[in-house]
């Protein structure tokens, strides 16, 4: 089953239950730079669906 992504942009919580992996993996990420990219707006951090469907597919290259 495929997961369409929403049509907003993603909070760092948004991201989390999408990948299923716990919020503070998401912010090691983005202290590591190892995950999606994620922009600020203001004090908050988002992410861009497109963005992170890009990452999703390179990690599945990856893993392969």
């Amino acid at each position: 089953m495929k997961r369409t992504l929403p049509e907003r942009y993603l909070t760092p919580l948004d991201l989390a239950d999408l990948l299923c992996v716990p919020v503070e993996t998401v912010y090691q990420w983005r202290r590591k730079r190892t995950g999606p990219r994620g922009f600020r707006v203001g004090r908050h951090v988002r992410y861009d669906p497109e963005d992170v469907q890009t990452w999703v597919a390179s990690q599945v290259e990856e893993a392969a």
